[in-house]
């Protein structure tokens, strides 16, 4: 029935929807057409993989809001499942963040993430990380709902990482508050017990993103242990760009070793993926005859 829909209002479906949403995050245009073509129903535009895929550069406020809005338009006109893009902290004071959820929203995103760290920000799960106060992570979120409610159709996906800096009862207020504002989705990260996360599902209503993090911070629990935790959904960051640079890795020791890798995908496959087929029938189309 949601898939009629264009996908922010799919999105918006999704989150009443009954069960858990599991969701493997891309970091460019042939990730999420495999994380689509796989069945997956929304996806999530990961800063880090971004980051570390164009730039070969760490998740540490390097990359800007210019690049990440090209990256996801590219993203979104490559698939028709939601696509969430992270927003990181807006990039720059609530102005900004009001631009970024506008621009966003014109790239075809379905969600923005807006975090709550100072800038230049850090993935979530490694040393360093610093947080804005109370009122200015608050000024953030209100800027962003305020823009949708200005007319932009985009869902406000609301993190903090203040778990780490002021603890969990401060990062359960905030996430609250982001609630109280008009956030759709909530995000704390890197609680480090099931019990912590037991205790935020509990006391912040609304949707809740789940982030399992290979060798992360937080428990890996299967999507129906989060489900029955109470979250929404749950996001694999870095699994696919993990999976793709052993795979790579893998078939560069090949070629050093001079025999052939195993496991490639065959030429048909890759030409398919990257739209030939499509191409070739549009092509057949605008003929001309000679």
């Amino acid at each position: 029935m949601t898939h009629s829909l264009i996908p922010t209002a799919r999105l918006r479906a999704m989150l009443i929807e009954s069960g858990i949403l599991v969701m493997p995050c891309c970091f460019d245009a042939l990730s999420a057409r495999l994380i689509e073509r796989a069945g997956f129903p929304l996806t999530f535009m990961s800063g880090f993989a971004v980051s570390a895929c164009r730039f070969g550069a760490p998740d540490t406020g390097l990359v800007s809001y210019g690049e990440m809005v090209d990256q996801g338009r590219n993203i979104c006109a490559a698939v028709s499942i939601p696509v969430i893009g992270d927003g990181d902290t807006g990039y720059g004071n609530a102005m900004n963040v009001k631009r970024t959820v506008r621009g966003y929203a014109a790239a075809g995103f379905a969600g923005v993430m807006i975090e709550d760290q100072v800038w230049p920000k850090r993935c979530g799960h490694t040393r360093g990380k610093r947080v804005v106060s109370w009122e200015e992570a608050l000024a953030r979120v209100r800027a962003a709902v305020d823009a949708r409610e200005e007319g932009t159709d985009i869902l406000i996906l609301a993190r903090t990482d203040a778990r780490a800096t002021h603890g969990l009862a401060e990062a359960i207020d905030r996430t609250r508050a982001f609630a109280d504002l008009g956030a759709d989705i909530t995000f704390l990260e890197a609680p480090l017990t099931e019990d912590e996360m037991r205790a935020y599902c509990a006391a912040v209503p609304g949707p809740k993103m789940a982030n399992m993090l290979e060798q992360g911070e937080t428990p890996l629990l299967v999507p129906e242990r989060l489900e029955d935790i109470g979250y929404k959904i749950v996001a694999y960051p870095l699994t696919l760009m993990s999976a793709a640079v052993r795979a790579m890795q893998d078939a560069l020791t090949a070629l050093r070793q001079g025999r052939p890798p195993d496991k490639l995908v065959d030429f048909v496959e890759i030409q398919d993926l990257a739209g030939f087929a499509r191409y070739y029938s549009e092509e057949e189309r605008y003929r001309v005859a000679e």
